[in-house]
């Protein structure tokens, strides 16, 4: 069965339909919120309200972009609003390390240095939410411009112009310990 009689399925209310779009989805708006969040739980909250509004809004979809797309765009609505709310409140708390096995921060023949990912981790949360967005998005999720642009209302070249400057940014951030690393 195509994804487009899986959605068609579900709008009908079909539960099986619901499920199997569910399943074909969930790790990637769980990760992407991870990502951003920075907190597990806040993050699997953060998925099932994306899950619901999407459900909810089934019949809205006019299939124009792949479902995919459109979820990605509920979750980042989803997302960035209640991190909005909440970022007055709370700073990040969880390790990048957590949100996956696969550490996607070391090279996968040897650890990174507890120092390099500490710097890391603290030059990306010092991104403005804009850059940070578009860099998790992009480099870490491999979401294309297209596609961020879309689940952010923005247009490609916006993503594009937002990732060059989140990269100075973090080059910036880390220029003095890269000097001492390779000294």
């Amino acid at each position: 069965m195509t994804e487009a009689q899986l959605v068609a399925r579900a709008a009908a209310g079909d539960p099986a339909a619901e499920r199997k779009l569910y399943d074909l989805h969930v790790d990637r708006v769980y990760r992407l919120a991870y990502r951003l969040a920075g907190d597990g739980e806040l993050a699997r909250d953060l998925t099932q309200e994306t899950f619901i509004r999407a459900f909810a809004r089934l019949a809205t979809f006019r299939g124009e972009a792949a479902f995919g797309t459109w979820l990605r765009a509920i979750a980042m609505s989803v997302i960035l609003n209640d991190l909005r709310r909440r970022r007055p409140a709370r700073m990040r708390e969880a390790p990048y390390e957590e949100a996956v096995a696969a550490d996607w921060l070391a090279d996968p023949r040897r650890e990174a240095e507890p120092d390099l990912r500490e710097r890391l981790r603290a030059a990306i949360d010092a991104l403005p939410n804009r850059y940070r967005t578009v860099f998790v998005m992009h480099d870490v999720e491999g979401y294309t411009h297209e596609e961020i642009g879309t689940a952010l209302g923005v247009q490609a070249g916006t993503s594009k112009a937002q990732l060059s400057r989140a990269r100075a940014k973090l080059r910036e951030s880390l220029a003095a310990f890269a000097k001492e690393w390779m000294s």
